[in-house]
């Protein structure tokens, strides 16, 4: 059952954060890997996602929207250059905690912004039956996105859509030998 954009985005977010500890506290090191690639599969298409889907509902549906979805896109670039970094990490490496503190420093205060001010703004602006729309284009897009960071491609559609269906079977084809958790 696919229920309104911001309960599907929040769901996002806490699949994000749950992973976080599983990445810093975990000593084996096989696990911080499983949980590095499932942060970096989940938060890449969120991310793009939001890019192809969100943003330019924002830019639609709210007098400040445009302002809004620039502002994220920029946002999300900083946040793409450090998942870039981090994605390609070994736990063992000395920059490996302060790469996932910072990314998830910046992760967090998008977060914040997006579950307190933004979406709740966009869903006043919306029907039910738009919202329910907008989650299920949302799910389903990230689908065929790109499952790793490439903060040099472009972040807004139509370009970021074409860049992402060319990008994302590469991605997808390197994820079938990656290691991944046995119950996230």
């Amino acid at each position: 059952m696919v229920g309104r954009i911001i309960d599907t985005v929040k769901e996002d977010h806490r699949t994000l954060e749950a992973c976080y500890p599983r990445i810093v506290d975990e000593s084996d090191r096989k696990e911080q890997i499983r949980f590095q690639n499932l942060f970096t599969w989940e938060l890449a298409r969120n991310l793009v996602g939001k890019e192809v889907v969100l943003y330019p509902a924002l830019e639609k549906h709210l007098p400040d929207g445009a302002a809004m979805a620039s502002q994220n896109r920029n946002a999300n670039h900083t946040i793409k250059e450090d998942l870039k970094k981090f994605q390609s990490l070994d736990p063992s490496n000395s920059e490996y905690t302060p790469s996932i503190q910072s990314l998830m420093s910046h992760l967090r205060q998008r977060i914040t912004d997006e579950e307190t001010n933004q979406l709740p703004k966009l869903e006043k602006a919306l029907t039910e039956k738009e919202s329910t729309h907008l989650s299920r284009s949302f799910s389903w897009t990230k689908i065929f996105l790109p499952t790793r960071a490439h903060p040099d491609a472009p972040s807004k559609p139509p370009f970021e859509t074409a860049v992402g269906l060319v990008t994302a079977p590469f991605d997808q084809l390197a994820d079938l030998f990656r290691k991944w958790p046995q119950h996230a």
